[in-house]
């Protein structure tokens, strides 16, 4: 695949096995990029726009050039200035040059062989040689030695979400910091439970917070246990993992030199034919973020419901007020943000059942939808951040928990009789309840009239801080040894 400058001096001349093609001379991909260019005119995003995808495949090529010279089967320069265009990839640079749609046929064919074009021709210029001197550096033969797209393309996709788990790792460890500080504040503070949003029992402002924040104590164990599974990789099989054209030596050296230069505890897949159709890693980090999602959607769900109001809704807490509300009725705030956090749960939802369909459409020896797969992974996750940022900083850092509303809903609560179960049996307690909901008045006056438990005793039933710690809740969280953990150790 030489080519030739062609009498237009911006133009060179490139072949393959479909003809030739004028090529941009100042640009760095080659004719397989172009051909796909034209091709695949569909979504308008490049894969380019998913820069931990493009970096992360520059670090796979780097390792399998490293590879390749320690054993013999690439010269110490062209190992050279391979391995030096591949680090400027991964540092950031020419990432405008990989245009192709990211919605590509061919199983990531073409972003291989774009990421192979500009590479050798980067390094081709490193050597003091014309882009296009492809005898000299050939995006085949000397990038792409002893690897296929069906190996090389999973391998930087699964290191792609991995770079992006440690952001939506902080980000997650913020909100639920973030929920936890007001846990604190408010561990005290009693209000009423709801279920089926109706009145239940009492709890505090605190544990209801803190819920929200055990949820994604779940998340980030889930994230943690994400990364060894990602970290299970098929380089060296090749085409459909049988290893034509790389082989057994190669295989283990790339698994380590990768392992080396990422700090990743990288390994080789037990079975090579079936990992070139396995996407199970993809749908657990899928599920990862569907999941995170659910308790985001929870947490925004409750906090719209406890906002409600101001007058004639739960009224709980108030969310800070960010934007008017409404065209036409002036004063009107709306809880935006939760609203727009629901809306980002909704999308991934719908990207979490895209991942599922194209993982369950691999046929015979590959799975050809790995682009759509990474793009809505990697889509979701940068989401994902975003929205748990904006989350955090725009909402849950400002909540103002009405207190006194909530203290006054609690004591007034007919479901605060259950207390008086075990005493006068469920039947009284029931009247009870029936009674203050009739007059309006409180089941402690209701049931201080029609029982004989003494006053004292009475008093410590219907202690509706005392109904809320019945299980000795802290609102944060204990090692197993029963000691509180700090922010710090969260």
């Amino acid at each position: 695949m030489d080519s030739t400058t062609t009498q237009h001096s911006n133009m060179r001349l490139e072949h393959d096995v479909i003809g030739t093609m004028e090529i941009p001379q100042n640009v760095y991909w080659g004719i397989h990029t172009q051909r796909a260019i034209n091709n695949f005119t569909v979504s308008g995003i490049a894969d380019g726009t998913h820069t931990a995808l493009v970096r992360a495949y520059a670090t796979v090529k780097r390792a399998c050039a490293i590879a390749n010279y320690q054993l013999g089967e690439l010269d110490k320069n062209k190992a050279h200035y391979i391995e030096q265009a591949c680090l400027e990839i991964e540092n950031g640079a020419l990432a405008d040059q990989f245009p192709v749609d990211v919605l590509q046929g061919g199983a990531g064919t073409s972003l291989n062989m774009n990421m192979n074009e500009v590479i050798a021709n980067r390094a081709l210029e490193l050597a003091g040689r014309p882009r296009g001197d492809y005898d000299f550096i050939h995006p085949n033969d000397d990038v792409n030695k002893s690897q296929s797209t069906n190996d090389t393309y999973p391998a930087a996709c699964k290191l792609a979400i991995l770079q992006g788990l440690e952001p939506l790792r902080q980000s997650t460890q913020k909100l639920r910091e973030a929920f936890h500080s007001q846990a604190d504040e408010h561990a005290d503070d009693v209000k009423i439970g709801r279920t089926q949003l109706q009145d239940a029992v009492p709890m505090t402002y605190g544990q209801e917070i803190h819920a929200w924040a055990s949820f994604l104590a779940g998340d980030l164990e889930a994230m943690r246990l994400l990364t060894r599974r990602l970290c299970v990789l098929n380089l060296g099989g090749t085409a459909i993992g049988t290893g034509i054209c790389a082989g057994l030596r190669f295989r283990t050296t790339v698994t380590s030199v990768l392992a080396d230069i990422t700090d990743l505890p990288i390994t080789a897949a037990s079975d090579p034919v079936a990992a070139v159709t396995d996407t199970s890693s993809y749908i657990e980090a899928s599920a990862v973020l569907k999941n995170l999602a659910v308790h985001l959607k929870k947490a925004a769900d409750d906090l719209r419901l406890l906002n409600s109001g101001p007058r004639c809704g739960f009224g709980d807490l108030t969310v800070p007020p960010r934007q008017a509300g409404s065209s036409i009725m002036p004063g009107k705030i709306n809880p935006v943000i939760p609203e727009c956090v629901d809306q980002c749960c909704f999308t991934i939802f719908g990207m979490d059942v895209t991942v599922n369909w194209a993982c369950a459409e691999g046929q015979l020896q590959l799975n050809a939808f790995d682009p759509l797969i990474i793009h809505e992974i990697l889509t979701a996750m940068t989401l994902e951040i975003n929205a748990m940022d904006m989350f955090r900083t725009k909402c849950v850092d400002g909540l103002v928990i009405n207190a006194k509303q909530g203290l006054r809903d609690a004591q007034m609560s007919p479901s605060i009789s259950a207390a008086l179960n075990e005493w006068i049996g469920y039947e009284q307690a029931m009247a009870i309840a029936k009674e203050a909901v009739a007059t309006g008045r409180s089941v402690h006056d209701v049931a201080k009239e029609r029982t004989d438990i003494n006053p004292t005793e009475l008093e410590s039933l219907l202690d509706i801080a005392a109904m809320s710690r019945k299980l000795g809740q802290t609102c944060r969280d204990v090692d197993a040894d029963g000691n509180i953990v700090t922010p710090e150790n969260l």
